[in-house]
Formats: C-alpha cells, sequence, structure tokens
C-alpha cells in the first residue's frame, strides 16, 4: 500500500531505536504488527495499523529531543541490556520521551554521546558519507615516537581496511604517559583502541570531548543537557 513503511524507518522516527538496532528487534522476533511477528523487510502503516515492541504499543513521536550525554566509564552505549550491566539508559530515564544514542562509545571509554529521538536526525549523523569529525583525548602508556604518530595520521590496517588518516597530536607528556588529541572522520568500531594495540601502547584513557563543532564542555560525568540551536543547526 503507498502509506506502507519499513518497520525499521517507523521504529526509528518513533523514537524507539536505530534502524540498525530495529532491524536486529524484528529479527529477534520481538516486534509486532496487528498481533502477528513481523519478519524483517516487512513494511506497516503508522497512522492505521498497531505496532509493538516487546508488548508496547509504539506511538509517534510528540516532540522531538536532542541531547548530549557526558557518558561515565563503565556504562554501556545501549537502551537496556541483557547481562544487566550498567547502561546509558539508567542516566535519562527522566526524560519523558524515550531516546536513544547516535552512534557509541564502548563501555571503558568515557564523554559526549549524542542522544536523540528523532530517526531522521540519527541517520543523517551515522550515515557513512558524512564523515562528521570525532575528536578524542587519549591517554596512553609507556610513551609514543615519531613513527607511531605518523603511523595513526596516514592510516593502518585493521580487520584488511585501512583506517582513514587522522589528526594526532601530542598534548601532554610525562614519564610513562603520553596525552594524545586524535581527531577520526570514520566511525569505526573501537577504532583507537585496536590502532593503540597493534602500535604496542596500552589506553589508559579514551574521552571524546567534542563531535563536529559541539563540545563536551564543563558538563560532569552522568549529565546531560539540551543541544541549543546553534548546535543543532552546526550538526545538520
Amino acid at each position: 500500500m503507498a502509506n506502507d513503511v519499513r518497520l525499521q524507518k517507523i521504529l526509528s522516527d518513533c523514537g524507539v531505536t536505530s534502524r540498525r538496532k530495529a532491524e536486529e528487534l524484528i529479527a529477534a522476533g520481538k516486534v509486532q504488527v496487528n498481533g502477528r511477528t513481523a519478519k524483517v523487510g516487512d513494511k506497516a502503516n503508522p497512522a492505521k495499523d498497531r505496532i509493538t515492541v516487546e508488548g508496547a504499543v509504539i506511538e509517534p513521536v510528540r516532540q522531538k529531543i536532542y541531547i548530549m550525554l557526558h557518558k561515565p566509564r563503565g556504562f554501556i552505549t545501549t537502551m537496556q541490556d541483557e547481562m544487566d550491566r550498567k547502561c546509558v539508559a539508567e542516566l535519562v530515564s527522566d526524560i519523558p520521551e524515550r531516546v536513544y544514542p547516535v552512534g557509541r562509545l564502548d563501555r571503558d571509554s568515557e564523554g559526549l554521546l549524542l542522544m536523540t529521538n528523532d530517526g531522521a536526525f540519527a541517520n543523517a549523523m551515522t550515515h557513512p558519507s558524512r564523515h562528521v569529525p570525532k575528536v578524542y583525548r587519549v591517554t596512553v602508556r609507556p610513551g609514543i615516537t615519531e613513527d607511531q604518530i605518523t603511523q595513526m595520521s596516514v592510516g593502518m590496517v585493521i580487520d584488511g581496511r585501512k583506517t582513514a588518516p587522522a589528526g594526532v597530536r601530542v598534548l601532554e607528556q610525562a614519564p610513562g604517559r603520553v596525552v594524545l588529541e586524535i581527531i577520526l572522520h570514520e566511525g569505526r568500531n573501537r577504532q583507537i583502541r585496536n590502532m593503540c594495540e597493534q602500535l604496542g601502547l596500552e589506553v589508559a584513557r579514551l574521552k571524546r570531548v567534542a563531535i563536529g563543532p559541539v563540545r563536551l564542555g564543563m558538563l560532569q560525568p552522568g549529565d546531560y543537557r539540551e543541544l541549543t540551536k546553534e548546535e543543532l543547526r552546526s550538526l545538520t
């Protein structure tokens, strides 16, 4: 039918989760349309069909929300976890609308994480063609050589694929540790940790401090705030 839309897009537009995660929910048999379990690739009419995720009825987003969260170490970037680990959903539980993470930060990393219930915004931000620069402050041990910095900068082969060039500079140096600023233009999983591991460097701390022109600033771990109109405009 003309008004039928792919289920993963509906779930994303309704602020349930990202399209990729929505596909996982559908594949796991957790999504129903009019009482029937949906399959990946199914479509529905959001205005007429009754869509549920794990029994909860999905309704359209009433108000679009865009926030930045300072994700602390030890939290995983997901809205629920079967293993009962701490997840970022706990930190935004007082937001009246359902929001979800845009991209991810691994459990041992900290810093700036965008969250929203706007599926189009989340999709645009995570699309490979965007190359929104992400800035990290990374403490490594024991030290770093010019050659290692060059290898990171020009790109390294990880999992059979070369990384895009990265911006790397030394911010601080002390005996046994170096603080680097690393700017990535692609969003590969655990990229900085994998690059450092390949170079024999231990990552003691990894903190994302900016996404594009939007900076974490003085926001404290575990706290969040709404993006300003100027910040939102600068990202879109």
